[in-house]
């Protein structure tokens, strides 16, 4: 199983960057980092140092959107950077929740994530894409330049998609019963259009935090930290209940039911602890959703994870123990788990 740590631009960028070099050392393959321009710094920039300061990790955005950026510019800064680095990016996309909404835009409709991934995709590989009616291709892109393009996803159509069209699948959330559901969605309909299933990489993003032990005060302010995870999942989830409902049988109520107590979001507080928008989010969810306890609690449901089909595990590590929980996954976990 590859590991991944997720990560704020929040400034100073060189703190980002020490993260990501000590994330590495301890074994992690990817280095992520949210992409909303008006809450945080610019990701891409703060990419090529990364970069530059490490040698083997993958970096990219969890997720960015078709939206705040033209494709063509998108595709470039990524072909750019694997010219540089030696493909050393994947391209995660999604609807821009934060992005889109702290602007004042909707976020983006499927259609308009499948046509951007074809073309940021193609365009990164040095081949031609439609912009609209103009047909354009990166001339200096290397041949062998390559850009995975991964999605993210919860309800049905947009699952569908990422079986259909996508390289990879991100799923913001740990809990076993909808990771089975969810990667079950993809891989029947990856399988339903021809695709080889198991070349469709899977990505579980979610907060771990390691305690010490399973003391009932040691997981309470573990759960304090990462409660924060239900509130942005719930955004999510709020659409699809908008859109579908909650008896249409096409969310499950695992997923669902926690929202009912919801009443709104300020984005100023999106992704870290003490979020006071999150105090609807019980501790059963947070415990379904989330890795917290000892490092044994851990390995047991990463291994479950890895049962069903998950081929990356990524830490959100917006809480007080950045360095101890990349410092424990590297000693503790990552050996034992693929060990």
């Amino acid at each position: 199983m590859d590991f991944g740590l997720v990560l704020q631009t929040d400034p100073p960028a060189s703190a980002v960057v020490d993260l990501m070099r000590r994330a590495e050392a301890a074994g992690f393959t990817h280095g992520w980092t949210f992409d909303s321009c008006v809450l945080w710094q610019e990701p891409f920039v703060i990419y090529s140092r990364i970069l530059a300061e490490t040698s083997r990790l993958t970096v990219g955005p969890m997720v960015t959107n078709p939206g705040t950026r033209t494709w063509e510019v998108t595709a470039s800064t990524f072909a750019t950077l694997n010219d540089m680095y030696g493909n050393r990016t994947v391209c995660g996309i999604g609807r821009g929740d934060s992005a889109m909404r702290v602007a004042g835009r909707a976020p983006n409709t499927l259609a308009r994530i499948s046509e951007a991934a074809k073309v940021i995709r193609a365009l990164a590989r040095g081949e031609e894409a439609d912009l609209g009616g103009t047909t354009v291709r990166f001339p200096w892109v290397r041949e062998g330049a390559r850009l995975p393009v991964w999605m993210a996803a919860y309800g049905p159509k947009a699952l569908r998609m990422a079986g259909e069209e996508a390289d990879g699948f991100i799923l913001q959330l740990a809990d076993p019963y909808l990771t089975a559901w969810m990667v079950r969605a993809v891989r029947d309909a990856a399988a339903a259009a021809g695709r080889d299933p198991s070349g469709v990489t899977v990505c579980v993003a979610a907060p771990a935090y390691v305690t010490a032990d399973d003391s009932p005060a040691a997981l309470a302010h573990a759960r304090e930290q990462c409660r924060w995870f239900g509130g942005m999942v719930g955004n999510h989830v709020a659409d699809l209940v908008a859109k579908y409902g909650t008896d249409s049988g096409a969310v499950p109520h695992e997923l669902t039911d926690y929202i009912k107590a919801r009443q709104g979001y300020d984005y100023a507080h999106h992704g870290r602890a003490g979020n006071p928008d999150t105090a609807f989010v019980p501790d059963a969810i947070v415990d379904r959703f989330c890795l917290i306890g000892p490092a044994a609690a851990h390995i047991e449901k990463l291994r479950g994870l890895r049962e069903l089909g998950v081929d990356q595990f990524a830490v959100y590590a917006m809480h007080d123990a950045k360095e101890a929980v990349i410092d424990a996954y590297g000693s503790e976990i990552i050996p034992v788990v693929n060990g």
